[in-house]
C-alpha cells in the first residue's frame, strides 16, 4: 500500500549545517509562523509545494544515499510538524534504509509520535520578540520525556535579540537534559529576492545583516 501524500517545497543535498555529517535537506511546505527574518517564504503555504508520496520521496533521496552515508536526512521547512503523518511515514522508510533522520522545527507543535520517531530534533529558538516562547519549553520537555536528543539553533539579529537577557535565556536552555549544543546563525538577507518574486513584503528589509564574527562571539558567550 502506498503512503499518504505530502507537499515538499524543495530538496537540497550537500548541507553540512542541518545536522551531523553531510545531509539531504527536505524543505516541507507549510508553516504556522511568519517569522520576520524567514529565509524560506516560498514554504509558507502547504499546497505551494510539490506533492510526493513517502515512497516517491524516498526514491528521490536514495539517489544520494552513498553521498550522505555519514550524515542523513533532515526534514525542515516550513514546519514539518504540520505534515506529521507524512513525516512519520517518510522517517519509517528512512530507518528501513539505515538513514539517520533529523527534524528541524520551530517547537510550536507537539506531536509525541513524530518526536519519538526522530534520531535528532533541531530546535529553532524563535526569541526575536519577547524572549523564548513558552511553547519551546514545553516542546523541550516532551523531547526529554521521550529521550530524543536536541540541538538548538538561533538566528541572531543585532539590535533585536542580542542583548544579555536574550543570550542568558539561551544559555539556560543549554542546561536542559536532552540539549546537546547550540548553533548561533547570523541574520542575513539573501532571501530578499524571494520575497520580491512572491510579492511579499520582507519585514526585516530595513535591518542590517549580523556580522559572522558577532554571532560567533555570542555563541562563545552562551557556551562559556
Amino acid at each position: 500500500m502506498r503512503g499518504s501524500e505530502g507537499y515538499v517545497s524543495s530538496i537540497y543535498c550537500g548541507s553540512a549545517l542541518d545536522g551531523p555529517g553531510i545531509r539531504c535537506v527536505v524543505f516541507l511546505s507549510g508553516c504556522n509562523l511568519r517569522c520576520p527574518f524567514c529565509h524560506n517564504p516560498e514554504t509558507f503555504e502547504i499546497k505551494g509545494g510539490q506533492p510526493y508520496t513517502p515512497e516517491g520521496l524516498l526514491e528521490r533521496i536514495a539517489r544520494y544515499k552513498s553521498y550522505i552515508k555519514g550524515g542523513g536526512v533532515t526534514l525542515s521547512g516550513g514546519e514539518p510538524f504540520l505534515q506529521a503523518d507524512f513525516c512519520l511515514e517518510v522517517i519509517k522508510l528512512l530507518k528501513s534504509e539505515g538513514i539517520h533522520a533529523a527534524i528541524q522545527t520551530n517547537c510550536h507543535i507537539i506531536d509525541e509520535r513524530l518526536i519519538a520517531s526522530a534520531d535528532l530534533i533541531i530546535a529553532d529558538i524563535k526569541n526575536q520578540s519577547g524572549g523564548v516562547p513558552p511553547a519551546t519549553l514545553r516542546f523541550l520537555d516532551a523531547c526529554e520525556k521521550l529521550g530524543v536528543p536536541v540541538m538548538l539553533t538561533n538566528v541572531l539579529i543585532k539590535g533585536v535579540n542580542d542583548d544579555e537577557s536574550f543570550l542568558f535565556e539561551l544559555k539556560r536552555l543549554l542546561a536542559h537534559p536532552n540539549v546537546r549544543g547550540i548553533r548561533i546563525l547570523p541574520f542575513k538577507k539573501l532571501c530578499q529576492e524571494k520575497y520580491r518574486q512572491l510579492g511579499i513584503a520582507f519585514p526585516y528589509e530595513h535591518i542590517e545583516e549580523t556580522p559572522d564574527a558577532y554571532a560567533e562571539e555570542a555563541e562563545e558567550k552562551i557556551q562559556a
